[in-house]
């Protein structure tokens, strides 16, 4: 195997065993009679996953065993700090695993890396949220494919964010899917699904874990049918006709704007919760002196205002009704923010922070205000 990729694998995670990476790599066998599988992930959230196959692999019956694992390669979580592995490696890092079977290539086609990938011939290949494309000379290693676990019912929502997207279009249902990888975009043929109806108040970390930790059922449940290659006679093609996309977010996406309906808002406060949030901009008029300052706000939770006595579209006034700021909206609805995260603080519930801006007025900066006051 090939000593200097090994050394750029492993040398981030544990600099005293890197220069016994390469004789430890290049005697790699497997002397039990399982199968051996390989696992793609990077985010923490794909750790549930590995602990499935992780566990499954351990019993008595058990016909695999994780050979490898692949993820992102270490990054610089803020200026000047040392690299770190990917919240993946970490956790396997952590569970044991050992580190010289720990993989983090740039790319999933670079030669080096099949070449290792190859050596360990690999039955099976898992993904779920990995973050690399996979190309045909990979795909075309593994014996029995590569199988990937992807948190929508495929067609819908193929792409990098369909989580975030699918609460942020406020579906009532979505669910997850075990699908063949092919090198066009989460388009291989479906194993198997599981449907789930969507909690109005849900965000998309907390469903992000629920999907994948019903996705490592799945899997564990489909093995079997996926070694012994009835998996493949029965996985159904997709009907690319009633495809959707789920684009990756932008951080620009993250601004709130209040001529639009508060479902919609509050819908967008759920998807992006993890990352990037949701900011918006609001003016605080102090009655005494007149003066008004400028704040932005990371909303944090909100739902929307079913109270129907509520007057809204008022001089873009927030009033507060507790525990809620409630915040007039597009179309006469209005958004209750309940929690709140100024710029350096911690979060705070909405009844803190009105307490904290007592005896002054809020309003929305909206285009209105901008143009009477800072034009």
């Amino acid at each position: 195997m090939n000593s200097s990729l090994v050394f750029r694998r492993f040398w981030c995670f544990n600099a005293a065993t890197s220069s016994s990476s390469s004789s430890a790599s290049s005697t790699l066998c497997f002397a039990s009679n399982k199968k051996p599988l390989v696992f793609l992930g990077s985010p923490q959230v794909s750790a549930t996953v590995l602990d499935a196959l992780l566990n499954a692999s351990t019993a008595p019956d058990s016909l695999f065993e994780v050979a490898a694992i692949v993820t992102q390669p270490p990054s610089r979580k803020s200026r000047g700090k040392k690299l770190m592995p990917s919240p993946l490696a970490q956790h396997a890092l952590d569970r044991g695993f050992p580190s010289n079977l720990i993989f983090t290539p740039e790319r999933a086609g670079e030669d080096a890396f099949l070449s290792n990938l190859r050596d360990l011939q690999p039955e099976l290949c898992i993904t779920a949220a990995y973050g690399n494309i996979l190309p045909s000379k990979f795909l075309n290693i593994p014996t029995s494919g590569t199988v990937n676990i992807h948190p929508s019912l495929l067609p819908l929502y193929r792409g990098a964010a369909p989580v975030q997207r699918a609460l942020q279009d406020g579906v009532k249902e979505t669910g997850v899917s075990l699908a063949f990888t092919v090198r066009a975009l989460d388009a291989g043929p479906v194993i198997a699904r599981k449907r789930m109806e969507i909690e109005d108040q849900i965000k998309a970390p907390e469903l992000l874990d629920l999907l994948f930790y019903e996705g490592s059922k799945l899997l564990i449940r489909e093995l079997p049918s996926i070694f012994d290659g009835s998996a493949k006679v029965k996985a159904q093609p997709q009907d690319d006709f009633k495809a959707t996309l789920a684009p990756k977010i932008a951080s620009e996406e993250s601004w709130l704007s209040f001529d639009e309906e508060a479902p919609v808002l509050h819908n967008k406060v759920r998807a992006f919760a993890g990352w990037p949030g949701t900011r918006a901009k609001v003016v605080i008029v102090d009655n005494k002196s007149g003066q008004d300052k400028i704040t932005e706000l990371k909303i944090i939770t909100t739902k929307v205002c079913s109270r129907s006595n509520i007057q809204v579209n008022q001089a873009d006034e927030i009033t507060f009704i507790k525990p809620a700021l409630v915040f007039p909206c597009g179309g006469g609805t209005a958004l209750e923010v309940l929690e709140i995260q100024l710029p350096g603080k911690k979060v705070m519930s909405a009844a803190a922070f009105w307490n904290g801006v007592r005896g002054q007025k809020l309003k929305i900066l909206s285009a209105a205000y901008v143009n009477d006051h800072l034009s």
